[in-house]
């Protein structure tokens, strides 16, 4: 008989909109239960709780949820320039921890984090949630059979306009606003997870990044593009923004045909079916191939909540002491700060402090 495992209770540190995401992906999670809530204020706190079945422990400060013994893991969802301090305080008081991206704002603040993590013994991940789905597993096998051949181009895009809050965080400097830290993360992950496969790493580091960006009136990037060059004669380029409407989606061509991701990010929020769509070479544009019928509809179905799956995934990384590949390992984390790094100083983006 399997040995039952016992869940991991987690608690959540802030309570925005992605913190109720994840909520929501706890509560129909397998391996994980919904046990604490950490704000600024109690009424926060308490809303929070009871909007998500009532959450038994409902504090009024982040410290007083890192201090609560009933939590095995804590969620941090501040805003980027808090992770640091609280994936740090939740490492010192023996927590493990799920830490939305980025996990810094550059290397340098990922590498204290990781070292607090190793030197407290605790298990930490950082928090993309699309590389722990059933639709970006999927994705890696197709690669991995050799079905598209040998990979030699990536394009992925993450770009939405937010609008003209110049208060709010995607737009204000002092938040580390700005389409690289907020979803460039996104199509550099998947080009260095799909330039890994084959070579051992589930993240390959570009051997050179070049790009240029728009900086808008807050001083932050509203869209910009990279290109990208990985060992074995990959190239990607990559889009981002958080004040320009573009398409989002993802494509891997290869020797033998493409693949196209019409919902690379979110797929399946609350379960269901997404597509992938396989174009064999010579047989012309993905525009017209939908006409020819030569286009292959691949569906891929689960049952999981994409943010579910995320947590179930720290859930196998504790018990393993590694993160479940794809998810983001550690070695990936420092990899992809490098990367938005090099973004970042290519069209003159620094915050304060760096």
């Amino acid at each position: 008989m399997e040995e039952k495992k016992e869940k991991i209770r987690w608690g959540i540190l802030a309570t925005g909109s992605i913190a109720a995401s994840f909520a929501e992906g706890v509560i129909n999670s397998s391996f994980g239960k919904l046990v604490a809530v950490g704000s600024r204020s109690q009424d926060s706190a308490d809303k929070f709780a009871d909007k998500f079945g009532g959450i038994p422990n409902r504090h009024a400060s982040y410290q007083q949820l890192l201090e609560d013994d009933q939590v095995d893991a804590i969620y941090i969802a501040t805003p980027h320039p808090m992770h640091k301090e609280w994936a740090i305080k939740a490492a010192n008081t023996g927590k493990h921890i799920l830490c939305e991206k980025p996990i810094g704002l550059n290397e340098a603040e990922a590498k204290e984090i990781v070292q607090s993590a190793e030197d407290n013994g605790v298990f930490l991940m950082e928090g993309y949630m699309y590389r722990c789905s059933a639709q970006t597993k999927k994705i890696v096998q197709i690669i991995e059979s050799g079905a598209i051949g040998q990979v030699r181009s990536i394009e992925a895009s993450f770009s939405f306009d937010i609008g003209d809050n110049l208060e709010g965080r995607h737009l204000n400097k002092s938040l580390a606003g700005g389409g690289i830290l907020d979803v460039g993360g996104y199509p550099m992950t998947l080009a260095g997870l799909i330039a890994g496969i084959g070579s051992g790493s589930s993240f390959l580091e570009p051997l050179e990044i070049k790009a240029v960006g728009h900086i808008g009136q807050t001083g932050v990037d509203e869209y910009t593009s990279a290109v990208a060059k990985f060992d074995r004669g990959i190239t990607a380029r990559l889009s981002c923004g958080v004040a320009l409407d573009e398409p989002i989606n993802a494509s891997i061509t290869g020797t033998k045909g493409r693949l196209f991701i019409p919902q690379p990010w979110k797929p399946s929020p609350q379960g269901g079916t997404t597509e992938l769509h396989y174009y064999p070479s010579g047989a012309g544009t993905p525009s017209n191939k939908l006409e020819s019928g030569s286009l292959e509809v691949i569906k891929v179905t689960t049952e999981e909540y994409l943010y579910g799956a995320e947590a179930d995934a720290v859930a196998v990384g504790i018990r393993e002491k590694c993160a479940p590949y794809p998810a983001m390992s550690l070695e990936d984390t420092l990899a992809l700060m490098r990367s938005l790094d090099t973004w970042r100083r290519e069209i003159g983006l620094s915050y304060e402090g760096e």
